[in-house]
């Protein structure tokens, strides 16, 4: 699980070890990275964490070593690893700035992370797919709206990126019995992505990070087996299983 140290990322790593999976988390900083699986662990030895930037080849190289090395194998990646407006932009959410106003440092940090490093990270863990003879990659992502709102240069594009992306993964690794699919909360979430001035009465009304418990759970489940290229909505997970398991046409 890449980026887990916090909001969605460290939400769906308690929903698994929660359950009972052995998960390795990844962040950038390896202290912060350690505290945080030792607190989503709680002593039952079943989540560790590793210091790895999804921007750098060479540190996911090594990181997913490590993971394979400490776990013996690995049947799920869960790319959530991400950097919102924020960075470019700190009062993203209240004042909008055109795509003009980012920098080309900010634009290109904004896509290495959350486009090149699914990439990345997703290129390095197939092959140990492909010896186990399968295996699921669960592609974080947003709201389309999200994707070409005003202001939103270059976060919702580089996840716009990331969903072609996804869908260009599954066609490629359907023959491998390596199935691959996006998972979204649905709407804003209360994560450290959102500004600190967002009125409370506003911040009351966006969704909570546990909204993905239930669909990453599900998603790393036998009963996905061979669910492959769907686009899944947390907010309504629910519904949606409902009628996949009724066989209803799904608008993807």
């Amino acid at each position: 699980m890449t980026g887990a140290t916090s909001g969605l990322g460290r939400s769906m790593a308690q929903a698994l070890a929660d359950g009972g999976a052995r998960v390795v988390i990844t962040g950038r900083d390896a202290d912060r990275t350690a505290e945080a699986a030792e607190s989503i662990d709680a002593g039952r030895g079943r989540v560790r964490g590793i210091a790895m930037d999804v921007r750098d080849e060479r540190s996911v190289a090594d990181g997913v070593r490590q993971v394979l090395d400490d776990l013996g194998g690995l049947d799920v990646l869960v790319n959530n690893a991400g950097i919102g407006m924020r960075t470019v932009n700190p009062g993203f959410f209240t004042e909008p700035r055109g795509f003009w106003e980012v920098t080309p440092a900010g634009f290109r940090d904004v896509i290495d992370t959350n486009l090149t490093g699914y990439f990345l990270v997703a290129r390095e863990v197939v092959p140990a797919f492909f010896a186990a003879g399968g295996g699921r990659i669960v592609n974080v992502s947003l709201n389309q709206e999200t994707m070409v709102r005003k202001g939103f240069a270059p976060y919702g594009p580089s996840r716009a990126g990331s969903e072609a992306l996804s869908r260009v993964m599954a066609a490629d690794l359907r023959e491998h019995s390596v199935w691959v699919n996006v998972l979204l909360p649905g709407g804003a979430t209360r994560t450290g992505m959102i500004p600190d001035d967002v009125p409370e009465e506003l911040r009351e009304q966006m969704l909570d990070a546990s909204v993905m418990a239930a669909p990453i759970r599900w998603l790393c489940s036998p009963a996905a087996d061979g669910v492959t290229d769907e686009r899944v909505v947390a907010r309504d997970f629910t519904e949606w299983l409902s009628a996949r398991e009724a066989g209803t046409p799904r608008k993807r």
